[in-house]
């Protein structure tokens, strides 16, 4: 007797840098599909920064399901493997309902979490991640990074000097288990790949159209009260070294509110540190395919208002999945 086969469900990415209109070109395809946008983004996850993180509004949630958006509190580190367990929880409800699951963001570490898994790491001794926290707090990003490039110099060439998070972590894990977390990512995946049939967008604009839409971001966050969001986190004092007290923008306006920067400059430095993230957002998408180059299609169109940008190439994008089919 002839065995059935099922098919694994179909599953779409949309990856971008920051301010490159995906929020916009998803909420267009779950209207189209019928789909689930499913946040992709290790910032919008946290629930104290809507308009820091241009996580969409309440009426453009009541347009199509949307999931993952400003779930998890400030006061908690949001990892890599808290989120691909949540992505897979929605996406399984989406599939159950019918509907695809559409995941939308930047941080491209989640998405691979999805499409090659992630590699297990035993649990971490208390001492360990105390001393972490207290030299990073004691020293500085920098000479924590210095410390971790004598000891243990492949994790160390995977990160910025200024990446304290991923720093801290990297010390705990070193220190933990005697061995660098470079060498435990290079292991084989302890998850394996999701199973789902992926199709990726990847969205690539021009530089200077970037650059525009970043100054154009900031300017409607502070209209729509990214000041006051700062005050109501920095009323909770929080841990400086929580992701979320990190965010693009809230060091800066930070600053402000005590007084020891002019808004303009804020806006100038933030403006600026936002411009270098999504450059290594962009040449990380680039060297990381989020799925097969058959079943990948790319954008690069300069952006011409991001509502217009999105639904210009929505029937490329739907000629596109309808080949991948």
């Amino acid at each position: 007797m002839e065995q059935s086969t099922k098919m694994a469900p179909r599953a779409l990415l949309i990856a971008g840098p920051t301010a490159s209109g995906k929020s916009a070109l998803a909420l267009a395809l779950a209207r189209h599909l019928g789909g689930v946008v499913i946040n992709a983004d290790s910032m919008q996850v946290y629930r104290e920064l809507r308009v820091l993180t241009a996580r969409p509004s309440p009426e453009e949630e009541a347009m199509a399901p949307h999931d993952l958006y400003g779930v998890h509190p400030a006061s908690r580190a949001a990892s890599v493997a808290w989120w691909r367990k949540a992505a897979l929880d929605s996406m399984a409800r989406a599939v159950a309902a019918g509907r695809m699951p559409i995941l939308c963001g930047g941080t491209g570490l989640y998405f691979r979490s999805l499409t090659e898994g992630l590699s297990e790491l035993p649990p971490i001794p208390a001492e360990a991640r105390e001393e972490a926290r207290r030299l990073l707090a004691e020293e500085g990003p920098s000479a924590l990074h210095a410390r971790l490039a004598a000891e243990d110099p492949r994790s160390a060439a995977r990160l910025r000097p200024s990446d304290s998070q991923r720093l801290a972590r990297a010390w705990e894990v070193w220190r933990g288990t005697g061995r660098g977390i470079a060498d435990w990512q290079d292991d084989a995946p302890a998850t394996g790949a999701a199973p789902y049939e992926f199709r990726a967008i990847r969205i690539d604009p021009p530089r200077d159209s970037l650059r525009e839409a970043i100054a154009v971001r900031w300017q409607a966050m502070l209209r729509a009260g990214a000041m006051e969001e700062v005050r109501a986190l920095l009323d909770q004092r929080l841990d400086p070294a929580l992701p979320a007290m990190r965010a693009h923008g809230v060091p800066e306006l930070s600053a402000v509110l005590r007084g020891e920067m002019a808004l303009m400059e804020a806006g100038r430095r933030a403006c600026l540190s936002i411009g270098q993230y999504t450059k290594r957002q962009a040449t990380w998408l680039r060297h990381h395919p989020l799925a097969a180059p058959t079943s990948t299609h790319s954008i690069n169109a300069r952006i011409g208002g991001v509502e217009q940008f999105s639904e210009s190439h929505l029937g490329e994008i739907l000629s596109f999945l309808k080949k991948a089919h």
